[in-house]
């Protein structure tokens, strides 16, 4: 058994370990229409850029003036005029930057999450994938839209606006700063390209990570009963170092482009700076086509910096670029889907009916169908079978939970899906519960319910000893996995839980499994009474619970 567990978790692990698919087209395309989503729009940044451009100028004007003019009451002025609107500009622009991230990412989250919770059976993601795209893929592109986007958009629109504001004083200055930007853009492209591979790389690892760490703790009885530990603690461990390994390997092509851009950088600003200085002295090589006077030259080179600083500013954010458009890429198949809809109010009220046309699941190389059957409104109604002919699927199925590989399933006049499953009440094989105290789960289901209803209620299916056996009796405390009662409680509790549930479909998967003869006999007497009141399907192998059936579908 030990040797089929790992067996086991060594498919899973290779399984997590695939490459997703990377469409940069796809991308690129999804981060557009969620920027163009946000509330806050992109033409307030524009103008705030624009103005910060003017004030660029109009400082380096004001320092020159002080510098070489007569009258540096006036320019000092200038300066410090200049130094405040682009201070209150730059801070301007932060916060409606922030606004758009917020915006499109709470929609863009708002959507995956619907997305996530609408996956039924058949998902091959794993829990810690899921919540890694929910969660930190959707946070990378918040760095996207809060700070490489505005870079993006300063950096396309400050250069040719610097550059035409120093040719006015020396158009060979504007010359050097333009042609020195054809190795900038090239070192930007090359230190892009290897940084987008080692970004996907790294949130690839990280889902790996998630999604194994999160199925070992759930795992754990297993993973302890059979000695599994240190086993275990290796695989994670390893998939730990691969995160490191990746993120380190993003963090030094990070530097060394930073490295090279700086360099290209320092060295346009060196260049403007020689040849203003050279043609200051009249020591140029070459006839040179104007003839500079100190203000002139100084303008051009203080305007020099202002030249690269969006272009600097959009390699130290460059990261961001590469790291949204992996998210995006991982989940755009999720996102592009319209907003999770608010359930709506149950359409029925009677019993419904529910007819099978031709339907069909598929998982893998299984399937389960076609079935074609009407299953009467009202009345009991049980699914019979061995092990793995699709009774728990098809129930799934019913409620929208699974998928259909082909046919429809109608629940009254309304077909399977969100509406049809909040017209139902259900309890599983395994029962998931709200963290807190059984009256909290009882009430769940039926909101306001007093303490002395959930009471008889919880005493009916027969958790009376298990509520007098504990001091708290309601107010016991559980988990989500209900620990601290034993697998036929939580089957009763679930069982109560869905009874207090008023609604016309009521669906419980092997509700009798794991109870002794009579206890058996007590649940189908109630789930008999239930059924004079709604529509109540049970998949079951108890002969007991399938002779009190109105109704038997046997599935092969």
């Amino acid at each position: 058994m030990g040797i089929y567990i790992d067996t086991c978790l060594d498919a899973q692990l290779r399984k997590l370990s695939s490459v997703t698919p990377y469409d940069a087209k796809l991308a690129r395309r999804a981060l557009k229409v969620w920027g163009r989503g946000a509330d806050a729009p992109e033409w307030p940044v524009a103008a705030l850029i624009l103005v910060n451009v003017a004030a660029a100028a109009g400082f380096a004007g004001a320092l020159a003036a002080a510098i070489a003019g007569p009258a540096r009451g006036p320019a000092i002025a200038g300066l410090a005029a200049a130094l405040g609107i682009r201070a209150a500009a730059g801070w301007a622009t932060q916060r409606l930057a922030a606004r758009r991230a917020r915006a499109a990412t709470s929609a863009v989250r708002r959507r995956v999450a619907g997305a996530i919770l609408a996956r039924g059976r058949g998902d091959p993601s794993t829990l810690g994938e899921r919540i890694a795209a929910a969660v930190d893929e959707v946070e990378a592109l918040e760095g996207y839209f809060g700070r490489y986007a505005p870079a993006a958009l300063e950096a396309r629109l400050a250069p040719p606006l610097i550059a035409a504001a120093a040719a006015l004083a020396s158009p060979v200055a504007a010359a050097i700063l333009i042609v020195t930007l054809i190795p900038f853009g090239a070192a930007m492209a090359l230190a892009g390209g290897a940084a987008a591979v080692e970004s996907r790389r790294q949130f690839e690892a990280l889902a790996r990570l998630s999604g194994l760490f999160v199925d070992r703790v759930r795992a754990l009885p297993a993973i302890l009963a059979f000695q599994a530990e240190a086993a275990e603690t290796g695989r994670v461990a390893a998939a730990s170092a691969d995160v490191a390994r990746r993120t380190l390997g993003v963090l030094r092509i990070a530097f060394v482009s930073s490295a090279a851009l700086e360099f290209f950088a320092a060295l346009s600003v060196a260049l403007v700076a020689v040849y203003c200085g050279f043609s200051l002295l009249g020591l140029l090589p070459f006839p040179a086509p104007e003839t500079l006077d100190f203000r002139r030259a100084f303008f051009a080179l203080a305007l020099a910096p202002e030249f690269y600083a969006p272009m600097r500013r959009l390699a130290g954010a460059y990261h961001e670029k590469q790291l949204g458009e992996a998210a995006a890429a991982r989940l755009a198949p999720l996102a592009d889907g319209p907003l999770p809809a608010t359930p709506a109010t149950p359409a029925l009220s009677d019993p419904p009916g529910i007819r099978l046309e031709g339907a069909t699941l598929r998982f893998g190389e299984l399937a389960i169908g076609p079935i074609d059957t009407t299953l009467p409104a009202g009345g009991l109604i049980a699914l019979t079978g061995p092990t793995g002919s699709g009774k728990s699927t098809l129930m799934a199925a019913i409620l929208g939970l699974a998928p259909l590989a082909a046919g429809a399933i109608r629940v009254g006049d309304l077909p399977c899906g969100a509406d049809a499953a909040h017209l139902a009440a259900w309890a599983g094989q395994q029962p998931v519960f709200l963290p807190g105290t059984i009256l909290d789960n009882l009430q769940a289901a039926a909101p306001g319910i007093t303490r002395e209803a959930a009471f008889r209620m919880a005493t009916a299916v027969g958790l009376g000893p298990a509520l007098a056996a504990r001091p708290g009796g309601l107010d016991t405390v559980l988990d989500e996995r209900g620990s601290g009662l034993s697998g036929g409680e939580r089957r009763r509790l679930a069982l109560a839980r869905a009874l207090l549930k008023p609604a016309p479909l009521l669906m419980l998967d092997e509700p009798t499994a794991d109870l002794d003869p009579a206890a058996e006999a007590e649940i189908v007497a109630l789930i008999r009474e239930a059924a004079g009141r709604r529509t109540v399907i049970v998949a079951t192998h108890s002969p007991a619970l399938a002779a009190a059936a109105d109704w038997v579908v046997a599935l092969a």
